[in-house]
């Protein structure tokens, strides 16, 4: 076994000369009274080694932002080692908290929906308010009210009776114009003997129009001792004891619609000055209508087709001086009439 080999002692480390400290800034002058702003943390010691940071120069002259409370505040970073690096002011005001807890929250959320919901009932309760108020307005009370004075009848011809007419509007008196049927009116003002159409408008905001279309009778029908008065369409408007003057004598078989309508379908279509020379029309069937003229003269007509060509022929030979003499005109054929 071969002696042990003595252990030289090892060397020292050199060490590294040691840095004196920084010398520490003096702090700056405190105007006003201490007591108003706060004090600085204190700085800790620097480390060996560490680089010195250059204190932060005082805040430049001016106004001094303010918090909710009125003062100031200072936000001031650390390095890792626990060095200040900086103060600076904090950008904005504090904002306190309202709620620190959950069941405060929790109130708070519940008192906002119920003002929402106060605010939604109250919107509503005003609409239908207001919604009632026009119904009432204008279906219940009387300012809208119809009023009997203010009816206006139009077109009620010399066989329409008007009191009948105005008797129909009179029983709604009173009633607002917006609940006034004005299609039931006219069904029943269309009722009344000699009205033909009729018309219903309200006349705000009380009043009322109503334009009626006569039946205007155009011939007048033997009937019983007398003559019943009868339309183009061969509706009875009235009834008289003799025969009325303007108006031709209609003499056709009874019960024959057809007959009777060809005749008036003439009748409707003659001139108003060549109508009130004809003083009656027979036919004994719709082709066989013959009139005869105030004058005794007699007119073969036919039937009721090609009206207009046959009024335009008979006024020219009525007018001519061969037509002064003649008795009978057959224009049953208008192109070939005949003259006796």
């Amino acid at each position: 076994m071969s002696p042990s080999r003595p252990t030289a002692p090892r060397p020292a480390a050199p060490s590294s000369p040691r840095r004196p400290a920084a010398p520490r800034p003096a702090a700056p002058p405190v105007t006003g009274s201490s007591a108003s702003r706060p004090s600085a943390p204190a700085r800790p010691a620097p480390r060996t080694g560490a680089v010195p940071v250059q204190p932060t120069p005082p805040p430049t002259s001016g106004p001094t932002p303010t918090t909710a409370t009125g003062t100031h505040r200072n936000v001031s970073t650390y390095s890792a080692s626990g060095r200040r690096l900086s103060a600076t002011p904090a950008a904005g005001p504090v904002v306190p908290v309202v709620s620190t807890t959950s069941l405060a929250r929790f109130a708070e959320r519940a008192r906002a929906r119920r003002t929402i919901a106060r605010r939604q009932i109250l919107a509503i309760a005003g609409g239908l308010v207001a919604v009632l108020a026009l119904a009432w307005l204008l279906f219940l009370s009387p300012v809208l009210a119809l009023d009997p004075d203010q009816v206006t009848v139009t077109g009620a011809g010399s066989v329409v009776a008007v009191d009948k007419v105005t008797d129909v509007v009179d029983a709604r008196a009173d009633v607002p114009l917006p609940r006034l049927d004005t299609i039931t009116m006219r069904d029943e003002i269309l009722d009344v003997p000699g009205v033909r159409e009729a018309r219903v408008m309200r006349d705000w905001p009380h009043g009322v129009s109503v334009t009626i279309v006569a039946r205007e009778p155009v011939a007048a029908v033997p009937d019983e001792g007398g003559y019943a008065l009868l339309d183009m369409d061969g509706v009875q408007v009235g009834r008289v004891d003799s025969a009325p003057k303007g108006l031709p004598v209609v003499d056709v078989p009874v019960g024959e619609k057809r007959t009777l309508a060809a005749v008036l379908s003439v009748l409707e279509q003659l001139p108003d000055d060549l109508l009130g020379d004809v003083r009656s029309v027979a036919a004994r069937t719709q082709d066989t209508v013959t009139m005869t003229l105030r004058d005794g003269v007699r007119v073969d007509w036919g039937s009721a087709a090609r009206t207009p060509l046959k009024i335009s022929v008979l006024s020219t030979i009525l007018g001519s001086k061969e037509g002064k003499d003649v008795k009978v005109v057959d224009v049953s054929a208008p192109q070939l009439p005949v003259t006796r």
